[in-house]
């Protein structure tokens, strides 16, 4: 029966769906950004100076970017800590993707895998919220370092940049897990073993033999930890401090309060372009393609 429905519905399916994903390609994602574009190399008019000869493509939203000391420096600062975000996250996922991926009976991978789940059904927001509420000043974190005797006086985690980059390594930890374990997932365990036998040590038998194997992997998960950090706003907003301003916040502020969509339009496509260049820079490190990140 599946097959008759196959044999007769298939090519007309087939083509209902690709026809549906470019639309969505279309409509969703390449328009907006063309349009994004197009506004960022004109300014910000009044209604009525709209078609006038103030209405002309100019650079002046990009070097206003340049100009500004402050949003240059909050720029460079959210790359640079978006960087660190992605490496403390492979850090902490890489020992967990393995455990789960070829130490780990079914049982044990599937129970770690169900408490890495869980959490995340709750809305971004709110998740980020709860560190809020253990990173605060008197808040149960601060509450148990003072039990155990670790500390004095409560720490301000809070004050600086620590707050957002362990809300964001939480927030993204399963986008780079997932990767990871999929490519070790993979791997013959034979090939472990013999590298073992051989004499190799822990370490040396990841460096030869598991982490080459892995590198779509934890290529696919650096890029996409990556473009989620640069991109965030949530995370930021709620455990940054006034001096731990993120780059998406500035744009925001453009877009919503400043009332300059052209401005922020400009400041959007730096950051996209930084992140394109990021991918490019990831793939070239690992030395994998778009079918290997893909695959």
């Amino acid at each position: 029966m599946f097959s008759q429905l196959k044999a007769r519905f298939g090519a007309p399916l087939s083509v209902g769906v690709v026809a549906l994903i470019a639309v969505w390609l279309i409509g969703m994602v390449i328009l907006p950004q063309l349009l994004m574009v197009d506004y960022s190399f004109k300014p910000n008019l009044l209604p009525s100076e709209i078609g006038s000869d103030k209405d002309r493509y100019t650079l002046e939203n990009y070097t206003t970017l340049f100009g500004n000391t402050i949003h240059l420096t909050i720029f460079f600062k959210t790359i640079w800590s978006s960087v660190l975000v992605t490496f403390l996250t492979l850090v902490v996922s890489y020992p967990l993707a393995f455990y789960l991926a070829k130490v780990a009976t079914p049982k044990q991978a599937a129970l770690c895998l169900l408490l890495l789940l869980i959490p995340f059904w709750i809305n971004e927001i709110l998740r980020t919220f709860s560190w809020y509420i253990i990173l605060a000043y008197k808040g149960p974190l601060n509450a148990l370092l003072l039990g155990l005797g670790f500390i004095d006086r409560p720490i301000r985690f809070l004050s600086g940049d620590g707050g957002v980059l362990i809300g964001m390594v939480y927030a993204y930890i399963l986008f780079m897990i997932f990767p990871i374990y999929n490519a070790i997932e993979s791997l013959d365990g034979n090939q472990i073993k013999a590298a073992r036998n051989l004499g190799a040590g822990w370490i040396r038998t990841h460096y030869r033999v598991i982490v080459p194997h892995a590198k779509p992997g934890i290529a696919t998960g650096c890029i996409m930890t990556f473009m989620l950090a640069a991109g965030s706003y949530a995370v930021p907003a709620l455990l940054g401090s006034p001096g731990s301003r993120w780059f998406t916040q500035i744009i925001y502020n453009w877009f919503f309060e400043g009332g300059d969509w052209n401005q922020g339009a400009a400041y959007a496509f730096l950051l996209l372009v930084i992140c394109i260049g990021f991918i490019g820079l990831v793939m070239k490190v690992f030395k994998v393609g778009l079918g290997d990140i893909a695959r």
